[in-house]
């Protein structure tokens, strides 16, 4: 079992950064590969950015390329998503999923899901 909690969000303005993290229980976390996904207002939820357990391999959308850096630390079972030069259409919910299979993390369906953080960003 894998509890995962989200924090970081907030209210930032466009071209602003913020750093998310999601923490997770469990002594098992680097088998895991992580990823995160966004779910704006009426719109369905969608993938944003994943990383294999090695932490090198990384996989993100092409609307984040370039902006958005996942990252983990096994040591402290988090995984982290650097966001820079943001929009606000990056605006969302935005949460952590782990799974055992790298690829599975971005076609699901995943194992384990966070509550969510929300990331506003204002124009």
């Amino acid at each position: 079992q894998v509890q995962l909690v989200e924090s970081g969000g907030g209210l930032v303005q466009a071209g602003g950064s913020l750093r998310l993290s999601c923490a997770a229980s469990g002594r098992t976390f680097s088998s895991y590969a992580m990823g995160w996904f966004r779910q704006a207002p009426g719109k369905e939820r969608e993938f944003v950015s994943a990383v294999h357990w090695n932490g090198v391999n990384t996989y993100y959308a092409d609307s984040v390329k370039d902006r958005f850096t996942i990252s983990r630390d096994n040591a402290k079972n988090t995984v982290y998503l650097q966001m820079n030069s943001l929009k606000p259409e990056d605006t969302a919910v935005y949460y952590c999923a782990a799974n055992l299979v790298f690829r599975a993390v971005i076609t699901g369906p995943n194992d384990y899901w966070g509550q969510g953080t929300q990331v506003t960003v204002s124009s």
